[in-house]
């Protein structure tokens, strides 16, 4: 046969006389009908024996002078994990009678009883098994499944109001024994049965009562609350209206001045662009008339520049056939090489004449309607253009009669180079061929 764990064993014994310690308390409360005191037999057992659950498997302490097992560890722990309990730790420390942590902690344990925040208390301390393992060993009953059944049979005790004395009782001395008489039922106890239950009822729908009554209460005072925000809000909200819809008028009237505005000068841009339209459509016209002229003078020039390309062209042929002669024809080739930089130059020089004849010509256009000094003025710039004009022709016909006498100056060397060629005339035949024009 398998020997069963004495702790568990423990645990199990522990766990029934803490029900009965728990449900006889509540039935004996219940029947006493009215709040119970420091003297009241039941509820000294159920001290005892929850001193004893909360003892089971504790670890020793090692102190300065000996070693100790003290619950008052744990229980002091509750203040950390749950904020409410902080009064009754103050409360408790602040107490002058109480001379050793059991002290305490059976003090902890009847103001606990007396607020009806024990069993809320010491689920919050079960729950943190890391916590409670640096006080307890790991088989002890507030580390197992025992415990959280006491905690929930626990929740039962808030139908009992209780009044205790906590200042002037000797808590530090007191030897917590178990009365199991109190628990062995007889007769009477058998038949007063359903009296207890008939008190029962009355007192759970009087804590019932009272439990709404107190919900009921804090229901109303935080609606009043509400209430009141709500009423400062909705001020604020009428305020903010007003102010916006100020806002609203003052944009309306903004938005009107600007539309106006801008339908007055939309007017105007579009009077002007009609003045500028017509203004623009006369200059383009003069500036067509003008632009014919100019495009005759840049053709004829540009006809003349192809002419003298050609010759320019033709002399170059020439000049190349005669590389291979005598030293006069090389100075020959040079001179007319020279002649023909310099006329690019002049054509050069008369293209800027011309763009400066169509620069004039455009201030001549945009000054055309102007008033009569104006036109003196361009009646001027005109014969300047006539004078220039003349310029050109004069510089045209200086070019002609520079190319003939280049002309010239080639057949003079060319004579030259026949009669040094010798007296056959084949070969002044041939010579004069080559060189011809």
């Amino acid at each position: 046969m398998a020997t069963k764990d004495p702790t568990a064993v423990e645990r199990a014994n522990l766990l029934n006389m803490a029900k009965l310690s728990i449900k006889g308390l509540i039935e004996s409360a219940l029947s006493f009908g009215r709040t119970l005191d420091s003297d009241y037999p039941p509820l000294q057992q159920f001290f005892v024996v929850m001193e004893h659950c909360l003892k089971h498997g504790l670890k020793v302490r090692k102190s300065f002078l000996s070693y100790n097992k003290t619950i008052w560890g744990p229980l002091e722990l509750v203040e950390k994990l749950y904020p409410e309990a902080e009064e009754i730790g103050a409360s408790v420390r602040d107490l002058p009678g109480l001379k050793t942590p059991l002290g305490r902690a059976r003090a902890w344990l009847r103001l606990a009883l007396m607020q009806k925040k024990m069993a809320d208390y010491l689920r919050c301390l079960i729950i943190q098994r890391e916590l409670l393992s640096e006080f307890y060993e790991y088989h002890a009953l507030m580390m197992e499944e025992e415990g959280a059944v006491i905690v929930g049979l626990l929740v039962g005790l808030n139908v009992i109001d209780a009044n205790l004395c906590v200042k002037g009782e000797d808590l530090d001395s007191q030897v917590g024994v178990i009365d199991f008489s109190m628990y062995l039922k007889n007769e009477e106890e058998i038949g007063n049965k359903e009296r207890n239950v008939q008190i029962a009822a009355i007192l759970d729908q009087k804590n019932y009562v009272e439990e709404l009554n107190r919900q009921l209460t804090s229901t109303v005072s935080s609606l009043h609350s509400r209430v009141d925000s709500l009423e400062k809000s909705n001020t604020k909200l009428i305020e903010e209206l007003a102010i916006a819809k100020n806002n609203i008028i003052k944009l309306q009237e903004e938005n009107h001045q600007l539309r106006s505005e801008n339908e007055l000068i939309l007017m105007r841009t579009r009077q002007h662009l009609e003045v500028t339209k017509v203004d623009v459509e006369t200059e383009l016209q003069t500036y067509k008339h003008s632009r014919q002229g100019l495009d005759e003078m840049y053709n004829d020039a540009r006809r003349q520049l192809r002419d003298e390309s050609q010759l320019r062209q033709d002399v170059e042929n020439e000049l190349s056939v005669q590389v291979g002669m005598k030293h006069e024809i090389e100075l020959a080739m040079k001179l007319l090489e020279k002649d023909i930089h310099e006329k690019q130059d002049t054509l050069i020089g008369l293209r800027q004449q011309l763009e400066e004849v169509k620069a004039i010509n455009i201030e001549m256009y945009q000054k055309l309607q102007g008033s009569e000094d104006s036109l003196k003025e361009k009646n001027e710039i005109i014969a300047r253009l006539e004078e220039k004009t003349n310029k050109i022709t004069s510089a045209m016909r200086q070019l002609e009669q520079s190319d003939n006498d280049l002309l010239t100056q080639t057949r003079t060397i060319a004579v030259s180079l026949v009669k040094s060629a010798g007296s056959d005339p084949q070969d002044q035949y041939k010579l004069v061929k080559d060189i011809s024009f």
